[in-house]
């Protein structure tokens, strides 16, 4: 009796499978068994029970519709979810933890884009780069612009951290080295762990009261939802420098942008409440000079994302060929997790 192959369902919309799968890895997934591809450009919950007919493993995404809780009971055989992106909370609901479902991501291969992405920010507001640039192309004399933005030596600067996730660690290991003294807020950061990054841990109203640099990378959830309001704002020194590049809903955004208008703060804003960002916003107002802003790119780069997409193929090879999972998330990680 031949044994039949293994099927695998792609619950990718085209535009993701793009960016997340190159020919070597659609060649590893053909080799695993039975591919089922979409065939549209997006993908709904009918595409979804459709592909995942007698599938064992299932690769998701970007795109991917959230999985219907009862999604097990239709299809008994589905063994592993392998989510190319970062967050399952609004994908997989924790029923199919319970139901025996193994879901697996790729959050691990996105810190690194969006740490080299929180870097540049401080460095580009410690030397001002951008002032320098635009007042030399707007007929700015020499010596004039030089003296009137300020430079500042990062490494010399305390830098907060709210969350010790896989992003909030990498952004701490490229700091370190330049010589910040790291000031980190997270319960779940033990002070071995915290020694053994060089950083330090703290509560959140002395980090922010302590930071030249403030960079937010907790996941949303009810005890974070608004952690940062505008008593919290008004503990940031004069000049302090706020990144948001996890999500707009850890901070009272009209606060916040309170904060920006008066001209005590600068910020470096990644996430906002409404995405795509409206035309007439007020984050928008070329006026605000002492705010930059980005269309949630921080976590996008071509390297990251055909990272992830090879990430989660070597995953379902690895549940084939019944070894361990290296990025598996536990019914216990979901309600700490993004």
């Amino acid at each position: 009796m031949i044994e039949q192959a293994p099927v695998i369902a792609v619950l990718l919309t085209e535009k993701t499978r793009r960016m997340m799968l190159d020919d070597a890895a659609i060649a590893q997934l053909n080799a695993l068994g039975e591919v089922r591809w979409p065939t549209g450009a997006t993908i709904d919950a009918t595409d979804v029970d459709h592909l995942l007919q007698d599938a064992t493993a299932c690769l998701t995404g970007w795109g991917t519709p959230p999985f219907d809780p009862a999604a097990r009971q239709r299809h008994p055989q589905l063994a592993l979810v392998a989510h190319s992106a970062g967050s399952v909370r609004t994908l997989v609901p924790a029923r199919l933890f319970d139901d025996g479902i193994r879901v697996t991501h790729a959050a691990s291969k996105i810190a690194a884009s969006v740490a080299e992405f929180v870097v540049a920010e401080a460095l580009l507001a410690m030397r001002g780069i951008h002032r320098l640039h635009h007042q030399l192309r707007n007929g700015g004399e020499w010596l004039e612009v030089r003296a009137a933005v300020p430079q500042k030596l990062l490494g010399a600067r305390t830098v907060g951290i709210v969350g010790a996730g896989y992003v909030g660690r990498a952004v701490m290991r490229l700091l370190v080295p330049f010589g910040c003294r790291v000031l980190v807020v997270d319960p779940f950061l033990h002070d071995s762990e915290a020694a053994a990054l060089g950083v330090f841990n703290a509560g959140l109203n002395d980090m922010l009261a302590q930071s030249d640099v403030i960079s937010l990378h907790a996941p949303v959830l009810p005890e974070t939802r608004r952690m940062i309001g505008a008593s919290e704002l008004a503990l940031l020194r004069p000049g302090a420098l706020f990144i948001n590049t996890a999500r707009s809903q850890l901070v009272d955004e009209a606060a916040l942008l309170a904060e920006i208008r008066s001209g005590r703060i600068e910020a470096a804003l990644d996430v906002f409440d409404d995405e795509p960002l409206p035309a007439d916003s007020p984050f928008r107002d070329p006026a605000l000079a002492n705010v930059t802003i980005s269309p949630h790119a921080a976590g996008h780069t071509e390297e990251a994302h055909l990272a992830q997409g090879q990430a989660m193929v070597d995953e379902i090879g690895r549940l084939l060929r019944r070894e361990p999972l290296h990025h598996e998330v536990s019914r216990a990680m979901l309600d700490r997790m993004a």
